[in-house]
Parts: structure tokens; sequence; C-alpha cells
């Protein structure tokens, strides 16, 4: 299919907070030294987007190491405010944390974003990509443009993303995409087994 737009979304690798289980959102770690993955594009691009923050950053130059970065804001992770750092139990008598997790459109941690406000950045930083694109973000933006553009109904926290690992979308044309109609067809990386293990 020549004249279709295809969008590769992949995570970045896990950190020490991600392991503990904790919110990291615009906390800016470092990946953990013993982060693997098992996967490849069927080809390698020549640039790459990338959320800002360390880690992502990382993981791009780990999965892409002859690739340019180009490295935005707009695809960081929902800014978790004051709940950054802590975990569920650490939250879960907090009645704002509540709030949050019962509706996260309508509410914000506080100091943070709501989920409102995360799909309007991510949203906007879609419109911007230009075909074949490949970004290396999170978990957050991913399952924001898969629940924004799949054909298949899904909640937002329904999308299973684990580190290191992403999305390949398909819209029928270039058209399609820049219309914001849904995709066509989704598949999961990874795409090509490496044997890298």
């Amino acid at each position: 299919m020549a004249s279709g737009f295809v969008l590769h979304l992949i995570r970045h690798l896990p950190t020490l907070g991600n392991k503990e289980r904790k919110y990291i959102g615009w906390t800016d770690e470092p990946i953990l030294e013993s982060a693997s993955w098992n996967w490849r594009l069927p080809e390698t691009p020549k640039h790459v987007y990338s959320s800002d923050l360390r880690r992502a950053k990382q993981s791009a130059a780990c999965y892409f190491p002859q690739a340019s970065i180009e490295t935005a804001a707009s695809w960081r992770e929902c800014n978790f405010g004051e709940f950054e750092g802590k975990t569920y139990a650490e939250l879960e008598k907090d009645m704002d944390y509540r709030k949050w997790i019962d509706d996260p459109y309508a509410f914000a941690p506080r100091g943070g974003e709501s989920l409102t406000d995360l799909e309007l950045r991510v949203v906007a930083a879609v419109k911007q990509l230009p075909n074949q694109a490949v970004v290396v973000t999170h978990g957050g933006p991913i399952r924001v443009v898969l629940t924004k553009f799949s054909p298949e109904e899904k909640g937002f926290w329904s999308w299973n993303i684990p580190h290191g690992t992403g999305y390949r979308l398909e819209w029928e044309s270039d058209k399609a995409f820049e219309e914001g109609k849904l995709c066509t067809f989704i598949s999961a990386v990874p795409i090509t087994a490496n044997e890298i293990m």
C-alpha cells in the first residue's frame, strides 16, 4: 500500500521507578543498565522522534544507534504532579488520587495533568509527524494514540504496553491520517524478531 501512512510508537526501556511500580511521569530517570529488548523494525530509521526525558532518549539511542534523534517535550509522559515517585499503596487513601483514578480525564493530580491535557498535547504532536515516523515515548502517549485512533474501541488503561515494546499504526492514506480518521490496521512491536537476547 504505497499511499498509506505508517506510524511506529515504541515505549522506552524500564527505569528503577518503573520497576518499583511508582508513578514516573516527568521525573527524569535513566533506564536500567540491565534493560534489553528482542525486536527490530523491518527497516532501520535514519531519524527518530523522542520524548525529551532521559529514559526515552537513552532508549532511542539503544534501539537505533545510527539514527539522529529529535526530542520534544510534547512526547513526555503524563505529568503526575504531587503523585510523582509514589506508588498506589502510598496514594490509595488520598481523596484527590481517588478522584483522578475514577475519572482521569476530568481530574488532574495536584500540580499535574489530566488525561484530557495529555491527549491534547500528544494529538497535536502526532499531527506534526511525517509518514513512516518512529517515536520513542512513554506508555501514556502511546495509550492516547491507540485510544484515539484505533478501530477497536478500548479504554485508555486497557492497552498493554510493556517497556521496550510498541505498536505500528497504518492509515489507508496520508489524507485519512491528516483528517484524524481511525487507522485501518494496528500491529504490536516486535514486528521482526532480532537475535540479540
